[in-house]
């Protein structure tokens, strides 16, 4: 009796852990895994608008791109992504922004100038605002994306008239709803 109750026992073991696998599948694809890694990203507590980290993967080799504001966040990305059931390899590609108190002084201003404007005012209410201020040596560089060409547009201008920044804005932000052009 004991026998058969440790072989149905045992049954309902292997039954669980086959059900298991096909309900936790590693994503599949490229695309797939750079989902994963995206939202593994984004879910980081310490990724900020300071920094700005892209990807890409090719047969589960996956690249990161872009910048950060602390040195440790560079390791800790390339781990993150590396956890990501179906990536083989890591280039971390990931630059790491200097460590200046001008650097800081802009970037709060900055982002005071954006996040205030009353277009943009809406963005800073969410976990993550959707505009991602760069400062490399005094020079600003906005990533990102906005709803529309205006906001992209108000965002470069209150950027550079933020003061102290070294040169033009570079506005990088994409459009996600670009005003289309009636023809005719």
């Amino acid at each position: 009796m004991r026998q058969r109750i440790l072989g149905m026992l045992a049954a309902a073991i292997m039954a669980t852990a086959g059900f298991a696998a096909t309900t936790t599948k590693a994503p599949a694809t490229d695309a797939e895994i750079g989902q994963k890694i995206a939202k593994e990203i984004r879910m980081y507590s310490r990724y900020t608008i300071w920094d700005n980290v892209n990807l890409r993967v090719n047969d589960g080799e996956v690249e990161l791109l872009g910048e950060v504001s602390q040195p440790w966040k560079k390791k800790d990305m390339e781990r993150l992504a590396m956890n990501v059931p179906g990536v083989t390899s890591v280039t971390n590609e990931l630059k790491v922004l200097p460590l200046s108190s001008f650097d800081n002084d802009l970037r709060i201003r900055v982002a005071r100038a954006i996040y205030g404007h009353p277009s943009l005012s809406r963005y800073a209410i969410q976990a993550i605002p959707p505009i991602h201020i760069i400062v490399d040596n005094g020079r600003v560089k906005l990533e990102g994306v906005v709803n529309s060409d205006m906001e992209k547009t108000i965002a470069g201008i209150q950027a550079g008239t933020a003061g102290l920044s070294f040169g033009a804005v570079e506005n990088n932000l994409r459009v996600e709803n670009p005003s289309r052009k009636s023809s005719g």
